[in-house]
Parts: C-alpha cells; sequence; structure tokens
C-alpha cells in the first residue's frame, strides 16, 4: 500500500489553520471533498470560513461560500468578531457568497425527485466568476432535513462531490451531529460519500467544556491519528494544539544558575541548569510564593529578564510580599528586567492559557519564567487536558532554553498532590517544601528530592522565613516521616543501627 502511495501521491493544499496541517499531515487533500461533522457549538461555521480566508490571505487563492442555513449578513457579522472583514474581501472579488438559506415563508414539500441541479450551476458559476479554487458548504442538514429516503440524500451528496471535483476546487461540507461519540453524522451516509472526514468535538466533562478535533479519514494518504484540543482565538480564529508535533530535541546546557538562595544552590550541586524545569512543591505557607521570588531576585542580579504568571494573587499582593522580603518588584519592572501577569484561571479554558502564555514567552523573551501555581489552572480542567497543557507548556520553554520554575500545592501536611502526579515525570528538577511538627512547634524543611544529571544534598534541611527572605539551616537528625506528613522521633542508637545494617548490605 505504501509503494502505491508513493507512486501517485495525494497532494495536499495547506488550510492555514494554526496546528491543523501539521495533524493532517500538510492539509487537505487537493480536489476533494472534506467533510466537517460536529454538534452544535464544535466550530464548523468557523472552520469553513477560516479554511477561505487563510487561502485568501496566506494564498491568494479566491474562495466560494455556500450558505444553507444563515444568511451572508449573519456571517459576516459572526465572522467580524474573529477579525475577519468578509465584506472587504468580497469586495476584492476574493469571496463570494451562494445564498441557499431558506427564507422564513418558504414551506418544503418532497414531491418527485429532488435535484440539486440549479444549486450547483449557480456554485459553478460562482466558481468560474472569482476564479475560485476553494469552497465551503455550510450545512448539509439545512437542504437535506426535509428528506426522509437515505438513498436520496446519498445520491445527492455522491452528485455534489463529483460537481465539486469536475470544477477543480478543494471543497469542504458541515454537517450535524446529536452526539459528541455517537453517529458521525446526521443522516449516516455522509461519511461514506465523503473522501475525508474530520470530527469537531465540544463535550462536558466534569462541568468543563473542551474542543478537540480528530481526522478520521483521510482517502487514500495519511494523517496524525486521535483526538486534538484546540481552541477559538480572537484575530486566529481556530487554533490546533498539536501535541505530536513536540520533538525531543531540545538541546541541553551544563551552565548553571542561581536559585536566588544560596544554600538552596549548593543542596542542588551549584545550582539550578539553564534550561531545566522545576517543581516546587509544598503546603500552602510553607514558603512557595518566597521560593519563586528569590528565583526572580537571582535571576534579575544575574541581569537575566523575567516573567511570572501568577494564578492566585493579584499583582498588589504580590508586589507588597515582595517588599515585605526586601525585594523592589516595581523597580525591576522599570528597568524591563521582570514582567508580571496576574489573572484568575477560570477567566479562560487552558488552552486558551497556553496559547496566550506561549505568546507572552516567545514575545517578552525572557531568561526565566515562574509559574505560582500549576494547581490553581488544573480547576479549569480535565486530567487528560491538563497533562497535555503542561506537556505543551514545559516542551515549548525547553525549547525555548528558559529555566522554569513552577509550583503545586500539597495537602496541609505532606503527600502528593494530583497536579504533582501529573507532571513530576516532566521535571528536570523536584524540591519539596514540608511542614514538620516537632514538640509542639511547627516547622518548615525544604529537601532536593530530584535533580536530573546532577548529584544533590539528600538531607532535609531546615528553614526560616523572615523579613530577609528564606534561610535554610541545618538537616533535620533524628526526625523520619517528614515527606509523609507523619513526624516522628527516631531514637539515636536505632538510626545507628539501620546505617550499619545498610553499609552490611551494600546499600
Amino acid at each position: 500500500m505504501s509503494e502505491v502511495l508513493a507512486t501517485y501521491p495525494i497532494e495536499k493544499i495547506p488550510t492555514g489553520i494554526p496546528g491543523f496541517d501539521l495533524i493532517s499531515l500538510g492539509g487537505l487533500p487537493k480536489g476533494r471533498t472534506t467533510l466537517i461533522a460536529g454538534t452544535a457549538g464544535s466550530a464548523k461555521t468557523v472552520f469553513a470560513a477560516q479554511f477561505l480566508t487563510e487561502g485568501i490571505s496566506r494564498h491568494d487563492e479566491a474562495g466560494v461560500f455556500v450558505t444553507f442555513e444563515e444568511s451572508p449578513e449573519d456571517i459576516r457579522r459572526n465572522m467580524k468578531t474573529l477579525g475577519w472583514d468578509i465584506a472587504k474581501l468580497e469586495k476584492s472579488r476574493k469571496w463570494i457568497f451562494v445564498d441557499a438559506a431558506p427564507r422564513v415563508d418558504d414551506q418544503a414539500v418532497e414531491t418527485g425527485e429532488y435535484d440539486l441541479g440549479g444549486l450547483l450551476a449557480r456554485i459553478e458559476h460562482a466558481v468560474k466568476s472569482v476564479n475560485a479554487t476553494r469552497v465551503s458548504m455550510d450545512s448539509l442538514g439545512a437542504i437535506f432535513n426535509h428528506l426522509t429516503a437515505t438513498t436520496l440524500v446519498r445520491r445527492e451528496l455522491f452528485r455534489i462531490s463529483t460537481a465539486t471535483k469536475k470544477m477543480g476546487v478543494t471543497a469542504v461540507m458541515t454537517s450535524e451531529r446529536s452526539d459528541e461519540y455517537g453517529a458521525i453524522a446526521r443522516f449516516g451516509v455522509e461519511e461514506f460519500v465523503a473522501d475525508n472526514v474530520v470530527i469537531l468535538r465540544n463535550p462536558l466533562e466534569g462541568e468543563k467544556r473542551r474542543r478537540t478535533i480528530e481526522v478520521l479519514k483521510y482517502r487514500g494518504t495519511y494523517h496524525q491519528k486521535g483526538e486534538w484540543p484546540f481552541t477559538i482565538v480572537p484575530g486566529e480564529g481556530i487554533v490546533v494544539i498539536p501535541l505530536s508535533a513536540i520533538e525531543l530535541k531540545q538541546r541541553s546546557s551544563n551552565i548553571r544558575i542561581s536559585s536566588g538562595v544560596e544554600e538552596l544552590d549548593r543542596m542542588c550541586g551549584g545550582g539550578f541548569y539553564r534550561d531545566s524545569i522545576i517543581l516546587l512543591s509544598g503546603a500552602t505557607g510553607t514558603g512557595k510564593t518566597l521560593t519563586v521570588t528569590h528565583f526572580i531576585q537571582g535571576g534579575v542580579t544575574n541581569g537575566e529578564r523575567c516573567l511570572l504568571f501568577a494564578f492566585e494573587e493579584s499583582r498588589d499582593q504580590i508586589f507588597r510580599n515582595a517588599q515585605g522580603w526586601g525585594f523592589d518588584f516595581e523597580a525591576m519592572e522599570d528597568e524591563g528586567k521582570l514582567k508580571v501577569i496576574c489573572e484568575y484561571p477560570e477567566v479562560s479554558g487552558l488552552e486558551d492559557h497556553l496559547i496566550r502564555m506561549k505568546d507572552i514567552i516567545a514575545e517578552y523573551q525572557p531568561n526565566r519564567v515562574a509559574i505560582d501555581s500549576f494547581s490553581a489552572l488544573e480547576r479549569v480542567s480535565t486530567i487528560k487536558g491538563f497533562r497535555e497543557f503542561v506537556i505543551g507548556l514545559t516542551s515549548f520553554i525547553k525549547q525555548s532554553e528558559v529555566a522554569g520554575l513552577f509550583t503545586a500545592t500539597t495537602p496541609l501536611m505532606g503527600g502528593a498532590s494530583v497536579t504533582e502526579t501529573h507532571i513530576s515525570t516532566i521535571t528536570d528538577s523536584i524540591i519539596l517544601l514540608r511542614y514538620v511538627e516537632l514538640f509542639g512547634e511547627m516547622r518548615r524543611g525544604v529537601t532536593v528530592l530530584k535533580m536530573r544529571g546532577s548529584k544533590h544534598d539528600k538531607d532535609i534541611r531546615e528553614f526560616t522565613i523572615d523579613s530577609g527572605g528564606m534561610h535554610i539551616g541545618k538537616p533535620f537528625r533524628n526526625v523520619g516521616g517528614i515527606l509523609v506528613g507523619h513526624p516522628v522521633q527516631v531514637d539515636g542508637a536505632e538510626i545507628d543501627r539501620l546505617g550499619s545494617l545498610f553499609q552490611e548490605d551494600g546499600r
């Protein structure tokens, strides 16, 4: 089969839809018809319109939009919110409507043979009038919903597909679905007539909507398998987030950077690697935000540009806290060494956050990025969506050769958090902050759990917080169970006995 495909390759045209051409391995098959199926709100019309606007803006290819449901005026108005001035494209003779939308007083009655010949003639005339190479038809259900015979629907769909091929255009036609994971399309025959099938989904999972796109069928050519998340961005339209495009080709640096805390640098074997991802895990109040503040101060002191995404505290709170520890964030911003972005996670979906954060990183080009906290972002996504977000962001940061410090909140007395279980394997370093209860007093401990590619201190050290920030002291001795949240005093003689056993076993 592969030899046949190599001998008779099927050319694809780029859609221009960000990310889609990657998962479709080049775009839509040229000169063929693609069915875009989806439930209400899954962005079918946006896909159809974007296919034309991107063809015009990127390749100067004119397009025809056949509307069977909405009026051209409604489409112009709706697409204007995405930044597409369709009226302007019409004036330049790059976009033309074929208005087949029903009128209010129309009454469809099925009598005799149903024939789309007149409509196809109008489409062909429109194609020739602007020399179009792309055609979008939205939506099939509106013209076939009064038909009862699926054989008739199949025949007319085949006629549409054949006619567009003779016109020499690449076409997309949208169709409704009633269920996210049920029948492909309303009449049950559309997917068999179309050369290609793309499914858009917008399921509700745990009170959260998450849009995905899947290339189900590409007749005679290859495509990426599975569902891929996407979102709709003002000014851009559909943006697909293809994790399949992530490659493990990031360069690794041996250069170390300071954490901003001298003793923590020593615990990490000389500081963090310049292009590493560090997870800072701890319960509320253990000093995560303070450690982030030291991380930023360490970068600014070294002449580096730092970027902070805060999802739990306001800008005024962050600046006030930093001032209380002796760090002037406002002066850092004035010098152009710091940029702080604060917003609640609930203001948008996780896919939107990812795209915006990547855009800000690409524009600002920082040397260090801190996110406080990942646990807050997890609230607005499904488990799968959160993991995809983490993979997408961490890979982008590593490819940019930027150091990233992410915080995650654990249970009050220690133990792994939900967030931590999803990102611990992706990070290069893990630093744990824990409460330690000793003799009726609450203390704080810090340990380096993981330091990929470097030796590090294995001790759990006590640290204190005052107006000067974090101060790391001596290791806890004769105490066990700190990491699991159940500190207990251990007899010194018992520790010596266990140490002797380990030595005898060669451990």
